[in-house]
């Protein structure tokens, strides 16, 4: 059963129109406001309240599944009462809590609402902003992690007119926490701009981030091409992460497969060959030789990739700059992409070395794109024809420069 906090009291004592809350990881933000929406639809006949994130994926694995969460272990939850088609729980009182994406456009421009949430409010337009706002009766909800600086910042903050509650959390607001969890945020004191955001709650600089400027993208275009994948083991502690790779239209489409703990190479091995091009090169993590052999034994096409000095910042450099985007069902891609900074020292300085604190999907991202630079600079110098497919590089066709034998250029594609 979830407690009261500190975060709990302070986001009750808010009265104004707009209540936003501003802070660091583990601050019980969402969970706290999604408590104050219970107790009101509880309390209050007939009221609709809308809940609002920036994809339907992103709400599914947070603001709808703790509101779930809650409602289970107070024992309010009754089937009959949710409907699992619209998203929609209607409470005893006749309230209503409803839940959609920011990027339903008939949703933004359809009913009026009595109270509005905008969960991790930082990562949906102004535009979305202002169609739920102007629709919403009486209170607006919203709260985000402050990464960087958006339009709550730029357009309501400092506006007059606006009538605005502004407070900040963070993980000393929530007593419930975990002792592990706040050791793990503490141990990271002396990364100033990691600490600065999750630690303390304060905003951030953008120039910390590593990655910036990355698209997404609803879904893989049918044009678009596989060509390979990129796995970074893990087991207990870390999760086993693997990334399918598209080139697309001068750039690269980026989707999560696979983000789980617990799985033996067996199991991986098998995950692989159930997707789609199951012959598709694996670029593995060469610091597990032996796990690359034994799933190289089930069949799987799996190359460790190469590592050298300074390797890990060379692979950034090529992907900042590289056009990427990455797919909304991808939520640990994205999550972590917005999250990779540089680490720094005690005055703020960069020491131009990753924070890898959730780095999984990006570095199996890093792998599967390793020598494709290459590639593509020969297939533009020289002058290929087109043959079909091929499972052997997982480029889903097979391209033979003229004058040179299939196998040769095959094997010298291989040897990249």
């Amino acid at each position: 059963m979830y407690k009261a906090t500190t975060a709990t009291h302070k986001i009750l004592a808010l009265r104004k129109r707009i209540r936003a809350i501003c802070g660091g990881t583990s601050a019980s933000k969402t969970i706290s406001i999604l408590l104050w929406l219970i107790d009101y639809a509880q309390s209050t006949k007939g009221t609709l309240i809308s809940v609002v994130s920036e994809s339907f994926p992103h709400l599914q694995r947070g603001a709808m599944r703790d509101f779930l969460t809650i409602m289970k272990e107070h024992g309010y939850f009754q089937d009959a009462r949710w409907n699992q088609t619209n998203h929609i729980y209607e409470f005893e009182t006749g309230s209503k809590i409803e839940f959609f994406s920011a990027d339903q456009s008939d949703k933004l421009r359809g009913a009026r609402r009595d109270i509005l949430f905008i969960n991790e409010a930082n990562n949906i337009p102004f535009n979305a902003y202002n169609e739920l706002e102007v629709r919403t009766k009486d209170v607006i909800w919203l709260d985000w992690n402050p990464t960087n600086e958006f339009w709550f910042y730029t357009e309501l903050k400092n506006n007059p007119n606006i009538d605005l509650d502004f407070i900040t959390l963070t993980y000393k607001d929530n007593e419930a926490l975990d002792e592990q969890i706040i050791q793990s945020i503490e141990s990271r004191r002396d990364n100033k701009n990691w600490y600065l955001v999750y630690g303390l709650g304060q905003l951030g600089v953008a120039e910390g981030r590593i990655y910036q400027d990355w698209q997404i993208v609803d879904e893989i275009p049918h044009e678009a091409r596989l060509e390979r994948r990129g796995l970074d083991f893990g087991y207990s502690n870390d999760p086993a992460a693997i990334v399918d790779v598209y080139y697309y239209n001068g750039g690269y489409i980026l989707h999560e497969q696979l983000y789980q703990r617990g799985m033996f190479n067996k199991q991986l091995a098998d995950f692989i060959s159930n997707l789609p091009m199951p012959q598709a090169l694996v670029k593995a993590d060469s610091a597990e030789p032996k796990s690359i052999d034994e799933i190289k034994s089930y069949g799987i096409n799996m190359v460790a990739v190469t590592k050298g000095a300074d390797s890990v910042r060379q692979g950034i450099n090529y992907l900042q700059g590289q056009r990427i985007s990455m797919t909304k069902t991808s939520l640990n891609l994205i999550k972590e992409y917005r999250n990779y900074m540089w680490k720094t020292d005690i005055n703020g300085k960069s020491l131009l070395v990753p924070d890898e604190t959730d780095d999984h999907l990006l570095d199996a991202s890093r792998y599967a794109l390793e020598g494709l630079g290459d590639r593509y600079s020969i297939l533009t110098k020289h002058k290929y024809v087109n043959v079909g497919g091929d499972p052997v590089t997982g480029f889903g066709r097979r391209r033979v420069r003229r004058g040179k034998s299939i196998e040769d250029e095959m094997n010298a594609l291989i040897m990249r």
